[in-house]
């Protein structure tokens, strides 16, 4: 009996030294998107009114996945209709753009469970009646020492001793025209964070890193898409 229990012991000691972590989906290629044809996407115009009012949507992966959330519908992409790493303050600073008549998320009540392109967004941004269709997405990379884990990976972290991990985001934004689908163009931000393995003791910790490293992704976006929408409002605001 006592040899049972010494086993047992032993088990659980393997076992809690081999936590590991599962990488979240990936983000979207805003590309994949249209349905349309090369000459189609050409012809398209520009449509929107100013002041403008924005729809805004963060899209993911099919069937996306954080430690924390999960996205709603199924098909090409997926929505984040919850705030993980964004806070009411980087809204507030998006609405006070100028020429903006006002900046509103899409929620899963206007959202079609089928989201194969970007008619489904422009079609629920249209509900509210929005001008521009404001998206956008994260791109999270791992890596412990030279080995980079890929969306959805299971990371374990009781192998990763002595190496320097680090957590990487891209983040990417587009602004279309709801009526047209017209591309009035694009922001991107880029954020890495590093530390020595120890601070992955745990999952917990390991998702404390992305979602650090997502939140300063974001924060560094901000004043690109500020600068786009500059762009924009100069060139077809009149």
């Amino acid at each position: 009996m006592q040899s049972i229990k010494i086993i047992m012991l032993g088990i659980i000691v393997i076992l809690s030294g081999c936590a590991s972590y599962t990488t979240p989906g990936g983000g979207v290629q805003f590309s994949e998107l249209s349905d349309t044809n090369i000459h189609e996407l050409m012809s398209k115009e520009p449509a929107a009114v100013f002041p403008a009012n924005i729809a805004v949507a963060r899209i993911q992966a099919p069937a996306y996945q954080s430690y924390a959330l999960s996205s709603f519908g199924t098909g090409r992409y997926s929505v984040v209709t919850t705030r993980e790493v964004e806070s009411d303050e980087d809204f507030n600073r998006l609405a006070k753009m100028p020429n903006l008549a006002g900046l509103a998320p899409l929620n899963r009540i206007l959202l079609p469970t089928n989201l194969d392109s970007i008619s489904a967004l422009r079609e629920a941004a249209a509900r509210l009646k929005a001008d521009i269709l404001l998206i956008y997405t994260f791109d999270t990379s791992f890596h412990a020492g030279e080995q980079k884990f890929a969306p959805l990976n299971v990371i374990s972290l009781g192998f990763l001793k002595n190496k320097q991990v680090s957590v990487t985001t891209t983040v990417s934004a587009a602004f279309f025209d709801v009526r047209t689908e017209y591309l009035y163009g694009l922001a991107e931000a880029t954020t890495k964070e590093s530390s020595s393995a120890s601070v992955w003791s745990t999952s917990d910790a390991v998702d404390d890193m992305r979602v650090t490293t997502e939140a300063s992704a974001f924060k560094k976006l901000l004043p690109e898409i500020e600068k786009t929408w500059l762009n924009i409002v100069s060139q077809y605001a009149n």
